[in-house]
């Protein structure tokens, strides 16, 4: 064949080896996404997943990446959302704390301009 391969030949061992590990890799994704599923994981994305799951592999293949990107950032801004209500939270309580600190300064400031006053008449 005058050192030309035939397009009908197997692939190399090296080349099988790539495509057994990117299906690892993908089989990887699917089970941490599987996993990255919890009870704080939006009841949509948890049937979309079990959804996907269903799908034939090669769809499941190509799907399954964007997937597990979708629960990660949904996860992420849960979490995001949380740490900013429990700042608001901590937030309006020093508010109150501030409101109640600075009328008692000006109770203070009133009785002290009252006492002054009487001393001064």
């Amino acid at each position: 064949m005058d050192g030309y391969q035939s397009r009908t030949t197997r692939p190399s061992p090296t080349r099988r080896h790539e495509t057994f590990q990117q299906k690892e890799l993908i089989m990887t994704k699917i089970a941490a996404t599987q996993a990255k599923l919890t009870d704080e994981t939006p009841v949509e994305l948890q049937e979309m997943a079990a959804a996907i799951e269903a799908l034939p592999q090669r769809y499941r293949d190509s799907v399954a990446p964007a997937l597990a990107r979708v629960i990660e950032c949904s996860t992420r801004r849960r979490r995001i959302l949380n740490l900013v209500q429990e700042a608001l939270s901590q937030l309006r309580l020093d508010m109150k704390y501030l409101i109640f600190d600075l009328e008692a300064t000006r109770r203070e400031r009133d009785q002290y301009k009252e006492m002054l006053e009487k001393d001064q008449s």
